[in-house]
């Protein structure tokens, strides 16, 4: 596609919708662009090109943006993880004396969810692009609300391996519908910040979770729940209340969250168009519903796939072992029930400062890599202190300490899931893209449970993958740039994604539903 075609595209539309370029050429590839582009194609071939947003359009645009589909997405990551993660505080209110779970039984009941994942991920992929993405969601958000629910009447290792099994099912599409989510609604700059905040909702639950069953917190709530006396094992009041919470909530998704800025129900029309004209210079577009069997074959060969891959799987080995066995390991070092769950929360709470800090240095330097790096080497101190130190009872803070240390790592995942999705363009591609990465990191996570031990190792590999990957990243733009010049276009031009306020200069093929290779004008985020 030459530099011409894509400008007289740009020219052609009137506020009528009618061409007011008479070539044939234009209007066959209008039309073809229709069918195969993106969703935005529809809305913005209704307007002429406007003026450039001003900083104020952007800024008013985006906060409406945050306001309604941020909190949709910030509370039903809340949920998965609150449900997914209640099994693992179950241990120490009796799950595995109650139910008489022998050996590595309740190590595979956290192992089930992530191979159901690992198993649901290519069909959720497939119907991520064929279907309205927050109806979507909101199917998968009743039905794994229900199963949460249901877990509680389950007495026995089959009953709990049913019912795990399923909710890996039902949660495997939230995650890559989220980053699906934050690719079509925020710029590049934009998308660190958000993804990290919804991931952070891993550590508010773990904290949610620390306040609701420690009998220090003196709230209604905590008594309801660690505290009822009845027929109901402490346990099964957890699976069912949070379950039941789920199911009420989940009218939410359908109601409230949009399925795509084309459709926004909360923004005017001129105001989709601002939030479309935001989104061109990330040359991802927002969303196409035609599945493109050469985006999913770019998908394999692109050595970008794998470099992720590695990347995510290495980060979900110590990420699986420490969410099934972190309770355990703090009541390890000589706490008590309660006190191990008070002793969680600042785990938890370090979590979410280190994600929210993480994104913050990353989008102020603009660089993924360094931040990824960084990340790697506390854990590694605090690994290797709890390898080496005894677990006598006048060690036990010293171990907690270590054991804190360790959170710096649950700030990898945000930071690797959100380089992969802005380096990856063409809907099909995001999609096939998200659901392989996800695979990785089910894969980490069932080892984890089953072989885990916390090493450094890991974390090594990890630091030098990074490293590769910016380089590999790097070279990619300087092809890109070598194509633009041999096409008449600026070799060197400014990734204005990654900058406060958009522009809208360069990007004539943004929704062209293009791939990042195949997009000479994609510039990749180190």
């Amino acid at each position: 596609m030459s530099v011409a075609e894509s400008s007289s595209v740009s020219e052609s539309f009137s506020k009528e919708g009618e061409s007011t370029v008479s070539s044939p050429v234009p209007q066959a590839r209008t039309s073809a662009l229709r069918i195969q582009g993106d969703a935005a194609l529809a809305v913005l071939e209704e307007y002429p090109p406007r003026a450039p947003i001003s900083a104020a359009e952007d800024t008013k645009v985006r906060r409406k943006i945050d306001l309604g589909v941020l909190p949709v997405v910030l509370l039903v990551y809340f949920l998965q993880q609150l449900d997914k993660s209640s099994l693992s505080y179950t241990t120490v209110f009796g799950i595995i004396e109650d139910t008489n779970l022998v050996g590595s039984q309740y190590s595979w009941l956290s192992s089930v969810v992530y191979a159901a994942q690992l198993v649901w991920q290519p069909i959720s992929s497939y119907l991520l692009v064929r279907f309205p993405v927050a109806k979507y969601l909101f199917v998968h958000v009743l039905i794994w609300g229900a199963i949460v629910a249901i877990t509680a009447a389950a007495k026995d290792f089959e009953g709990l391996l049913a019912t795990r099994f399923f909710l890996g099912i039902s949660e495997a599409t939230v995650a890559p519908a989220f980053i699906t989510i934050t690719q079509m609604w925020w710029r590049r700059r934009e998308q660190t910040m958000r993804l990290s905040m919804w991931m952070a909702m891993n550590g508010v639950t773990g904290m949610a979770i620390g306040k609701v069953n420690c009998e220090q917190v003196g709230s209604l709530l905590s008594y309801g729940l660690a505290h009822i006396k009845g027929s109901l094992r402490p346990y099964q009041t957890i699976f069912l209340f949070n379950g039941l919470l789920t199911v009420v909530c989940s009218p939410v998704v359908l109601f409230v969250l949009s399925d795509s800025p084309t459709k926004a129900r909360f923004l005017n029309r001129e105001e989709k168009i601002i939030a479309l004209e935001r989104l061109r210079e990330n040359n991802q577009g927002t969303e196409s519903k035609v599945w493109k069997w050469d985006q999913v074959l770019e998908v394999l060969v692109d050595p970008k796939t794998y470099l992720w891959f590695s990347l995510l799987f290495i980060c979900a080995v110590p990420s699986g072992g420490i969410g099934a066995f972190g309770p355990l390991i703090i009541q390890g070092f000589g706490f008590n029930q309660f006190h191990t769950i008070l002793f969680n929360i600042p785990f938890s709470a370090f979590q979410v400062i280190v994600t929210l800090l993480a994104a913050f240095v990353s989008t102020k330097i603009k660089l993924k890599w360094p931040i990824i790096f960084a990340l790697t080497l506390p854990p590694i101190a605090g690994a290797s202190a709890l390898l080496v130190l005894d677990r006598g009872p006048e060690l036990r803070h010293t171990l907690l300490g270590c054991y804190y240390v360790l959170s710096f790592f649950t700030a990898l995942q945000p930071m690797l899931y959100t380089w992969s999705a802005q380096n990856t363009a063409g809907h099909t591609k995001k999609t096939c893209t998200t659901g392989l990465i996800f695979v990785a990191q089910c894969a980490g996570n069932i080892i984890g449970p089953l072989l885990y031990q916390i090493e450094d190792k890991p974390f090594y590999h990890r630091g030098l993958v990074a490293k590769i990957t910016a380089a590999f990243l790097a070279f990619r733009n300087r092809q890109h740039a070598g194509i633009r010049l041999s096409l008449g276009k600026a070799a060197d031009i400014v990734d204005m994604s990654l900058e406060k306020h958009t522009k809208t200069d360069n990007a004539e093929q943004a929704f062209d539903d293009l791939t990042d290779s195949q997009n000479e004008d994609f510039i990749f985020a180190l």
